[in-house]
């Protein structure tokens, strides 16, 4: 009798997907375990295993699909012992993030204020309130909005608008619920703003042409259009000195070489980045607002952003503090092939506390990086510049590293910021020092 084989779980925070390749068709003999589609998720592309062995009776998924946890994908006669594929159905509904919702919003209101954002059709009543929720907020200017002190600090420590909020209380009274559905509704658009105008129509002025845009690039612009307004970011610039560390890395270069490595001035900053990450431990931690708390992580995975075909992509070089620099420049190397041929699995993308983006192969003088939240800081890496600087007697040519570190300021503090990129700084400026240190 054909059983169905449905898509398993893909990952944390990855809830859907779009197919981009399917590799079987119907009528092929398939093998446990047996790659059957490619999904584009919003990290990485991913290959999907049969759970069951068979004959392929009908494939329900073609590429462009847009599938999630439980889609129904094959249909399969077994001729073998099925293994997880009954199991999957269970699993199907997915009902995990509904379900998470009260758990984020535990006021006793929040249930009637969390349907607002996903609209049911089975409770019309919150979508007028909330379409009529900007028609108020003029008779709101002028006059004292009606929320606690707490309620308002909350709302300053997420950067939201009292006077955009819909308050569900008595005459509009605002609770802590009513700020974070506000927060999650501008969230859950592709930027992080709410609703955006419609474009104009701009046939009107010449041929134009259109394209899907690809999950990697939809994830990214939903990423960070949420981190741009909602962590005050400052940048502070710096130079570096690396004269000395070039000529090292001309002589030890073909030992990276023969290990399969590069010996990139990236690899070189993931160790001393990890220096610093131990030396300044803000720089390796989150804030937690909601429950108040900085979170400190012991561990120092670095993520490298990486310049693909499809897009940016942010892989991560776990354990960097245990490493040497050549072993990390094979593990770099390795990653950022994964990444330009789209064989990053999920794994390879989580778990960074700290990220590090080079454009110094493109060019540049400087740039401002994003900060990649939850993280709290990113470096960026421009092109080395040959500069005259004093040596004391004479001015003589020095090969000059600029660098800027974006960081989150709710956090750390512009001398904080100051001491750490400085001293980023000083240990490649001084190789010898990254002995003395690790």
């Amino acid at each position: 009798m054909p059983s169905e084989f449905r898509l398993p779980k893909l990952a944390e925070g990855d809830a859907t997907g779009s197919v981009a390749k399917v590799l079987v068709q119907a009528g092929d003999t398939l093998a446990l375990d047996q790659s059957v589609l490619e999904i584009e998720t919003d990290k990485a592309v991913v290959e999907v295993p049969a759970t069951v062995a068979g004959t392929v009776e009908a494939v329900h998924v073609k590429a462009g699909d847009e599938v999630s946890e439980g889609t129904l994908v094959l249909t399969v006669t077994e001729s073998g012992v099925a293994t997880a594929a009954p199991a999957e159905p269970a699993a199907a509904p997915a009902p995990s993030a509904p379900a998470a919702q009260p758990a984020e919003v535990p006021e006793p209101e929040a249930p009637a204020v969390a349907e607002a954002p996903p609209a049911p059709v089975p409770a019309p009543e919150p979508t007028p309130e909330r379409v009529q929720a900007p028609a108020s907020l003029p008779r709101r200017e002028g006059s004292r909005i009606p929320a606690a002190p707490s309620v308002r600090r909350l709302a300053r420590e997420l950067g939201v608008d009292l006077a955009q909020v819909h308050g569900s209380g008595p005459a509009g009274r605002i609770s802590r619920s009513d700020v974070k559905t506000h927060v999650r509704t501008r969230q859950a658009s592709p930027t992080g703003f709410g609703a955006l105008p419609a474009l104009p129509d701009f046939s009107r002025f010449g041929p134009v042409r259109r394209e899907p845009v690809s999950a990697v690039r939809r994830a990214t612009a939903q990423h960070l259009g949420q981190s741009w307004p909602n962590v005050p970011q400052v940048t502070q610039f710096d130079a570096a000195d690396v004269t000395e560390l070039e000529r090292l890395r001309r002589l030890h270069g073909p030992a990276a070489e023969a290990r399969g490595g590069k010996l990139t001035v990236t690899a070189v900053l993931l160790k001393v980045v990890a220096i610093a990450l131990r030396k300044f431990p803000q720089f390796c931690a989150s804030l937690d607002l909601q429950q108040g708390e900085i979170v400190y992580k012991d561990y120092m995975h670095i993520g490298v952003a990486v310049d693909t075909p499809r897009g940016l992509l942010v892989p991560v070089v776990r354990d960097v503090e245990q490493q040497s620099i050549l072993d990390l420049s094979v593990a770099l190397n390795a990653l950022a092939e994964k990444a330009r041929s789209a064989k990053l699995s999920l794994d390879d993308m989580q778990g960074g506390c700290f990220s590090i983006s080079n454009l110094g192969g493109i060019g540049g003088t400087g740039f401002t990086p994003i900060v990649n939240s939850p993280e709290v800081a990113i470096l960026g890496v421009s092109r080395t510049q040959v500069e005259a600087r004093w040596d004391g007697s004479a001015f003589a040519p020095r090969q000059v590293l600029p660098l800027s570190l974006s960081y989150d300021h709710r956090l750390i503090d512009g001398a904080d910021a100051a001491r750490f990129l400085r001293y980023v700084c000083e240990v490649v400026e001084s190789p010898f020092l990254l002995a003395l240190e690790v």
